[in-house]
């Protein structure tokens, strides 16, 4: 795009953190890919194969007798310690082949788990390279350095628009020439930012961040996370901040900010557990009953085993079947296959990625998601194996028992890597692409 002015943002990681985790009270189709066939038809190029087949899911009947024994074990601890049998659930399966099921069919608190249902539903609904557009625009000219009327801020539903990215923008506005602003902050559409629903008060801190002599103390903080020497911007605005639900017709197009692509926003959303980045994707999907639907669609399984009230998993009445949990990732592997993408590239990698991970016991190299809620643990995502080559499972905890869970599946798992051994780097179907390191957000001025 021309006249682009590219961020290098930091990851704002304080507010990350700060919105991370379910826990309000948290102590941290079905067909399997095959190879593609060549085109038939005179003229058409040939497509290519996959680089690896991503299974099916596997049929709930016939377990493996020796796995499923274990998770009978497993599950028999729980209840010797009072904990409702059928408030579990686990379903674990390698390649096609079905390894244990204990009440994998039936629909348990989820937790953060729901974030993998809006991952899914966002990346068909958009696909991972789609990126917000914030428009910024004038209702007046620029004369010596003072805009004479309104800076409109028409909001595109950009879930990550933080303090790097209000600092870029004054950056840019002071480049073509703009330091005062004599009218209103207009606001818009769906504009967030630092992960606030309120137009008013997402204004304001764009306000602020477009203005150094204004900065909190946490806008200098992530200031200082920058490259050295970036500029402080310096963009006056005299009057308020106004809401409108539509652009005035003297207003003309100054910049368009363009989001971080959506793989990256996933990741960033997955990696911490971010409840309002899941709540803003999922809205702009179309709300928690369309991110039900379009996620038991594309994973295969009855609409009864993904029931959603929310994007974000805040409620204990969102409800995923552990085999829809693993349909899910599935699916979503399905999705970006075709991208030279996995799972990799939108969770957290256990042992490489920042997050809400990093104090569990979880063994290296899993590609996972986790919930919390005061009464529901649940882990899903793919372990990778020597034996028995990447190993899809979830586990669906229901319990006053949240550390007790956590434990448990920790323990699961890493008595799984001592069976079928450990893999010394990611397999191919979870290795991110390197390529997509480092995409990040940036400014267009519009000619």
């Amino acid at each position: 795009m021309p006249n682009t002015v590219r961020l290098t943002a930091a990851l704002s990681i304080t507010l990350l953190a700060l919105i991370a985790g379910c826990s309000p009270q948290s102590n941290s189709s079905q067909a399997s890919v095959n190879s593609a066939e060549s085109a038939t038809e005179q003229g058409n190029l040939p497509v290519p194969a996959p680089k690896y087949d991503i299974p099916s899911l596997a049929s709930p009947d016939n377990p493996n007798p020796a796995t499923q024994q274990q998770i009978q074990q497993y599950i028999n601890g729980f209840a010797t310690k009072g904990y409702s049998k059928d408030a579990q659930g686990i379903w674990i399966q390698a390649g096609n082949t079905l390894l244990a099921n204990h009440q994998g069919t039936t629909p348990l608190p989820a937790a953060s788990i729901t974030k993998v249902a809006t991952s899914l539903a966002a990346l068909e609904t958009f696909g991972p390279d789609h990126q917000f557009i914030t428009l910024i625009g004038a209702t007046g000219p620029i004369e010596n350095g003072v805009l004479q009327g309104d800076l409109v801020i028409q909001g595109g539903g950009d879930p990550f628009f933080v303090w790097e990215e209000a600092i870029a923008l004054g950056n840019t506005l002071n480049q073509m020439g703009i330091k005062q602003v004599t009218g209103n902050l207009v606001i818009l559409n769906n504009f967030y930012m630092n992960f606030e629903f309120d137009p008013v008060k997402s204004g304001n801190l764009l306000k602020q961040g477009l203005n150094a002599q204004l900065w909190s103390p946490a806008a200098q903080t992530q200031y200082q996370t920058l490259p050295p020497g970036t500029p402080k911007p310096q963009v006056a605005i005299a009057g308020s901040v106004q809401i409108s639900p539509t652009a005035s017709n003297t207003m003309k197009p100054l910049v368009r900010h363009y989001s971080f692509p959506l793989a990256e926003l996933l990741k960033k959303m997955n990696q911490y557990s971010n409840n309002k980045m899941a709540e803003m994707i999922a809205s702009a999907v179309g709300g928690a009953k369309v991110v039900s639907f379009k996620a038991a669609q594309l994973a295969g399984v009855p609409q009864e085993e993904i029931i959603l009230v929310n994007g974000s998993g805040l409620s204990e009445l969102n409800r995923i079947s552990p085999r829809a949990a693993c349909a899910m990732f599935l699916a979503i592997e399905r999705i970006l296959q075709p991208h030279n993408m996995t799972v990799g590239d939108l969770f957290a990698i256990v042992g490489q990625d920042e997050g809400i991970l990093n104090q569990r016991q979880i063994p290296q190299l899993a590609v996972v998601k986790s919930g919390s809620l005061n009464a529901v643990s649940a882990l899903a995502g793919a372990l990778p194996t020597q034996q028995q080559g990447t190993v899809w499972f979830a586990t669906m905890n229901v319990g006053n028992n949240l550390e007790g869970f956590r434990a448990q599946q920790e323990a699961l798992l890493q008595n799984y890597i001592n069976q079928w051994g450990t893999v010394p780097s990611l397999p191919e179907e979870l290795t991110p692409n390197p390529d997509r390191t480092g995409k990040t957000s940036g400014n267009e001025i519009v000619n």
